[in-house]
């Protein structure tokens, strides 16, 4: 049988809502579900509260209202909690998308999940 984890998009205002909700959404209350991307991606695989074989689905209620909220300016903001703690070499790359999305260009938030399940567990994300 097939499980169906739902994520509540009115309830996501920024990236840290985000691992609250999943987390929640795959483990309840107070439930942990990384809060990185590369955590993001781990947990997707399985084991951490999704089935291993990916027999899942992860449905994002009210998508539209998350895509809004983690848009160019909450990239910004995550863009600028990335340029303070990413390595010296890694500034540029870090500085010029920060730059992007100050401008509103370039990938937001919600495009940067999107992706990864897409990449990582394709056909399980449901957007609603």
């Amino acid at each position: 049988m097939t499980a169906t984890f739902v994520l509540d998009g009115t309830r996501i205002r920024t990236l840290e809502d985000f691992w609250r909700e999943i987390g929640e959404a795959v483990n309840g209350p107070g439930g942990y579900f990384g809060k990185n991307l590369d955590a993001l991606i781990d947990c997707l695989r399985g084991g951490f509260g999704t089935p291993e074989d990916d027999d899942y689905v992860m449905e994002w209620r009210d998508h539209a209202v998350s895509r809004e909220r983690l848009g160019h300016a909450e990239t910004a903001r995550q863009l600028e909690i990335r340029l303070s703690h990413c390595h010296p070499t890694n500034r540029p790359a870090v500085a010029a998308e920060l730059a992007a999305a100050r401008a509103g260009q370039g990938d937001t938030v919600f495009d940067w999940l999107v992706r990864i399940f897409e990449q990582q567990v394709p056909g399980v994300l449901r957007l609603s």
